[in-house]
């Protein structure tokens, strides 16, 4: 992997080194105008604060944030395409939206500025990422009404660099445009960034050969062991960057390639808060529980208090004047309960990359069996690790379920497999757990 130097600190926005009082009064200048930007402009946000008992008035500190009610996904789905917007139709340039997949999609709008200070985000979270203006970034985020690819798009423009924007999918030609542009980064789900690499080992391409400094990972969560494995066989320093369509897309936080310790949130257009996924309390920083995210600067489509569903912990400050949050460690409704125990899929992950045998590719299956839920997970082995008997898949499976076992406190039905045998998913997110359990019932 390259070394990388730390950045001069002369080249940073004011903001990045301000102190806390400093900060604190620009959110809380801010705070205040989207408050009542939202209050006047959205009709459904401003109901719930009268039903709650509260105005924008009652917001005299940081604090007083806490009063005012939650928003979430079922509010966006409910005024579904356009009722949340806080500007007219006509200012809208440009919408996005989200898969769907469980209902009615996610539409957000962005005015002209939306799109500026979202351009401005992710060049932030470029030079985060150790990326110099005039670098080469190769773009394999999904294009389209999902928000990464044309996201990391406009910003990989506004920082000076030259953007690739091959978009998902068609892995062995992404592989040789690599080989033949030579990019200096890559924005890209980590899953994916998994196959390319295969590609790459099935082309006998060496990490070292590989042009890429630094890759940029976001739209799944991803561990420790995976950033370990990403940055092993591409020979890059992984980079996570986050973010979610109803805040803005990617780029509410960023990783510093000087310390690889939990995004750096934005925190002069992006307000923060830890709360109790039951109650809804607000927590400590360094407590975990569920990130809640207000809007500071958004227009179109601003978010008070919207609740993620992704649980973390906000972390202290060290390469920038902003907190941190810990990797994602799952989502409230990614949770599985399986015979009454709670089990995030990144904790299997977890054991399945305590093997450096096995690959980050795995499939995790909840099914019923009788009135009882069973979970089976699915992985193989690194297509390094060559031929293995039947009998020494067997022994890795049984190892891998004591270890899940240890950690969860579950049974599970372990398969190893050889190499190649699962489904790479070439465009969009992996699709990790397959649940039947609605089917069966």
């Amino acid at each position: 992997m390259r070394k990388y130097q730390s950045p001069n600190e002369a080249i940073l926005e004011p903001i990045e080194k301000a102190s806390r009082d400093e900060l604190q009064a620009l959110q809380l200048q801010r705070l205040k105008w989207s408050i009542g930007h939202t209050y006047a402009n959205v009709a459904p946000f401003r109901e719930k604060c009268l039903a709650s008992g509260v105005t924008p008035d009652d917001l005299k500190q940081l604090a007083d944030l806490a009063k005012f009610p939650f928003m979430t996904k079922a509010d966006l789905r409910d005024h579904y395409p356009f009722g949340l917007f806080a500007v007219p139709r006509t200012d809208i340039r440009r919408l996005h939206a989200s898969s769907g997949t469980t209902g009615k999609s996610v539409v957000v709008g962005y005015t002209a500025n939306d799109l500026a200070v979202w351009s401005e985000l992710v060049a932030r979270s470029l030079r985060a990422a150790g990326v110099k203006p005039g670098d080469m970034v190769h773009n394999a985020y999904g294009y389209g009404m999902f928000t990464g690819g044309l996201g990391a798009h406009y910003g990989i423009e506004q920082y000076g660099c030259t953007v690739v924007p091959v978009s998902g999918g068609q892995t062995a030609k992404q592989v040789q445009q690599i080989i033949d542009f030579r990019p200096d980064a890559i924005m890209v789900t980590p899953s994916f960034s998994l196959v390319i690499a295969e590609e790459f080992e099935r082309q006998g391409i060496k990490p070292h050969e590989i042009s890429l400094k630094t890759g940029i990972f976001g739209a799944e969560a991803w561990g420790e062991g995976m950033r370990a494995e990403i940055e092993a066989r591409l020979g890059i320093h992984a980079i996570d960057i986050y973010g979610l369509t109803e805040v803005m897309g990617p780029g509410v936080a960023s990783e510093c390639i000087e310390t690889k310790d939990g995004p750096v949130i934005w925190e002069d257009h992006f307000y923060p808060e830890i709360i109790d996924p039951e109650t809804g309390e607000v927590l400590p920083d360094g407590a975990e529980g569920e990130l809640v995210f207000t809007s500071l600067t958004k227009e179109a489509s601003p978010v008070i208090r919207y609740r993620t569903r992704d649980l973390t912990a906000l972390l202290p400050p060290t390469s920038r004047a902003f907190r941190r949050m810990k990797k994602i460690t799952g989502r409230t409704d990614d949770m599985l309960i399986i015979r009454g125990v709670n089990v995030f899929p990144s904790q299997i992950e977890e054991q399945i990359m305590a093997d450096a045998a096995l690959a980050a590719i795995y499939e995790i299956h909840v099914t019923r069996e009788g009135h009882l839920d069973a979970l089976a997970v699915h992985c193989e082995v690194k297509p390094e690790t060559g031929a293995v008997s039947p009998a020494d898949l067997a022994a890795m499976g049984e190892q891998l379920k004591q270890r899940i076992k240890a950690l969860i406190g579950i049974s599970t039905a372990v398969t190893v497999l050889p190499a190649d045998s699962l489904k790479r998913i070439e465009v969009g997110k992996a699709k990790r757990v397959y649940d039947t359990r609605t089917q069966q019932s």
